[in-house]
């Protein structure tokens, strides 16, 4: 049978891994030496071969020989085909049958919906653990073959493959833990749940970029569908609604959740955002990435209480109720402005002239000077300025320097500034 025209899977292991492209490394795995059979090889007498393997965007179409695939990749772990031109299955079938310890497989961005997956084939993928398939355009029925071939597969990553539908097998996948079907196009939740029935044991779902609209399930059926699901990522769904966001609790064991950029929460500040989720979700321990504290749990559940506090009876959440049963009704928060102040009202006495005035702070000794000059008919090159605390027990402190700003006194409503004149 004729090898299909480009590049072989053996052709671009030899040229990368070469020892003049791979300098030799020590340690299990990491040379691999093979004699020269009598009738020699056409590779080089050794490849220098990690146990991961990283052949993306080479322009591979076919396997090559398959005893020298055999006799180079048997320690081989991990293996990165992404972005190839893999179009057919029985040419990954070939590599992969040839590489018995595999467990990591990533066809990412190989145009294998143009052929057809055999359950012969698939089972060549037996021991593979982890299986990335993102932008591949694998079809259901693909996906499926490849389930019942795979009893060990814990995570598969099915992301960028235009899904608007799940297509559900005849037999549900107990191994997987974790699948990432992120930037697809489901939407309904009727297909979402579809996922928790192929995968029982599931235990991270990551949806973001889906535009998922809602999450229509009774309580009781989610924790059915769900049962052993600990980290979800909604990242970029549609959410629109509060109710969405409680209807996370029934999962019975979810720890970790993100929802960044869904509009249920562009309206929020970013404080609000973290707060009002936190509190609405007792059980989760990380929100988008990071941990919730104890202390942060307690302030976001006393902070969901004053936000709601003044919200119409038939508007305020369940939640609302269960938090004034574990806090009681908190008092609003004090409002202290923390800003320097700006302007002070002070008394001015100048010979036995006493006048009340507002001066800003922010301005120096000098320019006070000049505000002060049409009051006490003085030239500024004549004036001195001597400024007292009324709450301070020492005397008062002369105004020596022009350019000190007026702040820097501490001067504040009822405080005395002296005018006098230098040549008194």
């Amino acid at each position: 049978m004729d090898q299909p025209s480009g590049r072989s899977f053996m052709q671009v292991l030899c040229e990368k891994y070469s020892p003049e492209n791979f300098p030799y490394r020590r340690g299990p795995g990491m040379g691999v030496h093979v004699p020269a059979t009598p009738q020699g090889s056409p590779m080089k007498d050794r490849l220098n071969l990690p146990s991961v393997l990283v052949l993306n965007s080479c322009g591979i179409t076919c396997a090559g020989d398959e005893k020298e695939i055999a006799a180079f990749c048997a320690h081989v772990s991990e293996l990165d085909l992404s972005d190839n031109k893999l179009e057919d299955w029985h040419e990954v079938s070939k590599i992969v049958s040839n590489v018995p310890q595999l467990e990591f497989l990533n066809l990412s961005s190989n145009p294998l919906n143009l052929s057809v997956l055999e359950r012969t084939c698939a089972g060549s993928f037996s021991g593979v653990r982890k299986l990335v398939l993102n932008n591949s355009k694998a079809s259901w029925e693909t996906v499926h073959t490849i389930l019942q071939e795979l009893p060990d597969l814990e995570e598969l990553f099915l992301c960028l493959n235009d899904y608007e539908t799940v297509s559900c097998p005849s037999i549900c996948c107990h191994s997987l833990k974790l699948l990432h079907i992120t930037d697809n196009n489901l939407q309904d939740w009727t297909e979402i749940r579809k996922l928790g029935v192929m995968f029982p044991s599931l235990d991270t779902l990551v949806l973001a970029n889906n535009h998922l609209n809602a999450i229509e399930e009774p309580d009781d059926s989610l924790a059915r569908l769900f049962p052993n699901l600990r980290s979800i990522s909604l990242h970029k769904s549609g959410l629109q609604s509060w109710e969405d966001i409680d209807k996370l609790n029934s999962f019975p064991k979810l720890e970790e959740v993100r929802l960044l950029g869904i509009p249920l929460l562009q309206p929020y500040t970013t404080e609000e955002r973290r707060k009002l989720v936190i509190a609405r979700l007792p059980s989760v321990s990380k929100l988008n990435g990071s941990v919730v504290t104890d202390g942060e749990r307690e302030d976001s559940e006393r902070f969901f209480i004053r936000y709601y506090a003044d919200v119409p009876q038939e508007e305020v959440p369940f939640r609302y109720h269960e938090l004034i049963t574990k806090y009681g009704k908190l008092e609003p928060l004090a409002e202290v402005d923390l800003r320097p102040q700006s302007s002070a009202k002070v008394e001015v006495h100048f010979n036995d002239q006493v006048e009340e005035m507002s001066i800003r702070l922010d301005q120096t000794v000098a320019e006070l000077k000049k505000q002060l000059k049409t009051l006490v008919q003085l030239p500024t090159s004549n004036m001195l300025l001597y400024y007292f605390d009324h709450e301070a027990p020492f005397g008062p402190e002369e105004m020596k320097y022009s350019s000190r700003a007026l702040h820097s006194f501490g001067i504040r409503d009822g405080d005395k500034i002296y005018v006098e004149s230098k040549t008194k």
